[in-house]
């Protein structure tokens, strides 16, 4: 009996690439990554005590992406000066 191709597949395997606090800067990241055909999710942190009036997003993506994500993010904020945070450490799933 022949197996089906999404067996070998690896899941959840997904990481944290980056915390990102402005809006603009967000936008910019999302549209560099669709261009290159990398899928993410965004997570939208919670604020700490001392963060009350800012929002930040954590940009997740399949590891298997990790390396072009990253020099795409670098690119776009750098070129725009926005400050990105790089977390690249495994996602912690909720939903499991």
């Amino acid at each position: 009996m022949e197996q089906p191709l999404y067996t070998s597949a690896k899941v959840n395997n997904e990481i944290e690439l980056c915390e990102v606090t402005e809006p603009e800067c967000k936008q910019l990241i999302e549209k560099a990554l669709l261009s290159e055909r990398i899928s993410y999710f965004i997570r939208w942190a919670r604020p700490s005590f001392f963060q009350k009036n800012k929002t930040s997003c954590i940009i997740c993506i399949n590891d298997n992406s990790k390396d072009i994500a990253e020099n795409v993010v670098r690119s776009v904020c750098d070129e725009k000066g926005y400050h990105v945070k790089f977390l690249m450490r495994k996602s912690q799933n909720q939903f499991l």
